[in-house]
């Protein structure tokens, strides 16, 4: 078998994964993945991060197979494990309910076809979009080849506000909150409607041998999970991130039994305690951004959500720097089982391999 994982691998997984979201697991979830030779033959296709790169006229399993190759590539480590998430880019629902969908060699967008006011707006879900037949070819061809050998994550849904706003752009939204809000509340339930009917549709073709749930990032999950957002909410204040971002969000959360959030930038940290104030979110992956400095200069953020009884994903910095800041936490007495870290490491790190390893025996881990 070319991707380095058993069956065993997964078992082991599974049960560490119940115990991290049980709140029972005495260290963080480590998904470390390192570069290795793969021991297959190269694919006819080079494996591309959008998948819209490929085009509308390629064929899936070739699609599949350059990912394989891909995954056939590294060396999962600790919690690591096979994973790819369909990526057709961050709110990519926009583009299956009428958005225009453009891409580059670096990224994905939505515009949309006609710019009218919200009240005009009505969103209709494209089930003959090429992107979307494109997106369910893939999934059905990679749930085939696998057999539950790797975890495929869910596409990039977008958050119902980012999908709004990608329709009526920013700027416009932004006034519309002001001056037709209701109309917004509708368009917002629109929205979360066909975002759970896209989550659906991706998921019937998954789910015959997918080995549990995961997203756009890789936290694994035996139950339905997903990584929520709001980027729009970036430049909105609390009461209007309460009025139209928290109830649809609060609704996602009651069907998701483990959902996640991504805060992404200091602009969103004014709504920190209104998600920490929702019941039925269990986790929340803090983003600084670029420029923002590493994870040791964000304790009070990281504090804050630990506190708050939820899970925390660290990001941005080295490998260091992220296990400097849980033994930090560890000394405060903060319950570090409840943190999710990813790393990649170099080909032949030795150091960092090392430095992983007497973290996990700090822990009492493997």
């Amino acid at each position: 078998m070319s991707i380095a994982f058993t069956p065993e691998r997964w078992e082991k997984l599974r049960t560490f994964s119940r115990a991290w979201w049980a709140g029972e697991a005495r260290r963080p979830m480590l998904y470390v993945v390192a570069p290795r030779a793969p021991d297959r033959p190269a694919a006819r296709l080079t494996h591309r991060h959008f998948l819209p790169q490929h085009g509308l006229d390629v064929d899936p399993a070739d699609v599949v197979d350059a990912m394989d190759h891909h995954l056939a590539g590294q060396e999962y480590l600790v919690d690591g494990h096979p994973y790819i998430w369909l990526n057709y880019g961050a709110g990519v629902l926009a583009a299956f309910t009428g958005c225009h969908l453009q891409y580059d060699d670096n990224t994905v967008w939505f515009f949309p076809r006609r710019e009218v006011p919200a009240r005009d707006l009505h969103l209709g879900f494209e089930t003959g979009n090429r992107w979307f037949r494109q997106l369910c070819d893939v999934a059905e061809a990679a749930s085939a080849r696998w057999r539950g050998n790797v975890m495929l994550g869910m596409t990039d849904i977008g958050g119902a506000s980012d999908v709004v706003s990608s329709h009526l752009t920013p700027e416009r939204m932004l006034t519309d909150l002001y001056d037709a809000p209701e109309e917004i509340e509708r368009l917002m339930w629109e929205a979360h409607a066909f975002w759970w009917h896209l989550w659906r549709e991706v998921d019937r073709r998954l789910r015959p041998c997918n080995p549990g749930y995961s997203s756009w990032t890789p936290i694994y999950s035996e139950e339905p999970y997903y990584m929520l957002q709001s980027d729009f909410c970036y430049m909105i204040g609390p009461d209007m991130f309460d009025r139209f971002v928290r109830p649809e969000l609060v609704a996602s959360c009651r069907q998701l039994p483990n959902a996640f959030y991504h805060l992404d930038g200091v602009g969103e940290l004014p709504h920190l305690d209104s998600l920490l104030a929702i019941p039925e979110l269990k986790g929340i992956q803090w983003v600084q951004g670029a420029g923002r400095g590493g994870p040791m200069e964000w304790l009070d953020v990281y504090r804050r959500i630990l506190d708050g009884g939820k899970r925390l994903q660290i990001t941005g910095g080295s490998l260091s720097e992220s296990l400097a800041v849980i033994d930090k936490l560890a000394a405060e007495k903060r319950p570090v089982g409840r943190i999710y870290l990813s790393a990649w490491l170099g080909r032949d790190d030795r150091a960092a391999r090392a430095e992983l390893d007497a973290f996990l025996k700090r822990y009492g881990g493997e």
